[in-house]
């Protein structure tokens, strides 16, 4: 039953990531991954501030299952981001490639972390 959770929640992470990524590349430049960078920073911030909230709020395996693997990794793309640093490596671009490796790296960090702490704000104040 968790792996039908997992899929489903999977397929709207996927959508998902495909229209945010597609509209913040249409506003852009297109010579950084900018569409990547987003979906993993707002992925990382979500997952950060979910955890934090699950952290003291009751769910399910399948919910957490649902939502963190299927949703959420799915709307993230370590893979798209492998291959965006891979493709300026191959272009000889390793000033754009180690940008992107920080940024990436970097940002997730500070976005789980500020989703975490996000979610024991809405807790102080909820409360």
């Amino acid at each position: 039953m968790r792996i039908l959770f997992v899929a489903i929640g999977g397929a709207i992470g996927a959508v998902m990531r495909y229209i945010v990524s597609g509209v913040v590349y249409r506003f852009s430049s297109p010579v950084f991954p900018w569409g990547t960078l987003f979906v993993n920073s707002m992925g990382c911030f979500l997952i950060g501030l979910l955890s934090g909230i699950f952290e003291r709020k009751i769910v399910s395996a399948n919910v957490k299952a649902f939502i963190l693997i299927g949703i959420i990794g799915a709307f993230t793309t370590f893979s798209t981001y492998t291959l965006e640093t891979f493709n300026f490596l191959k272009e000889n671009e390793i000033k754009l490639a180690c940008i992107n490796i920080a940024l990436n790296n970097l940002v997730g960090i500070l976005f789980v972390i500020a989703g975490f702490i996000t979610a024991k704000f809405m807790y102080t104040i909820l409360n």
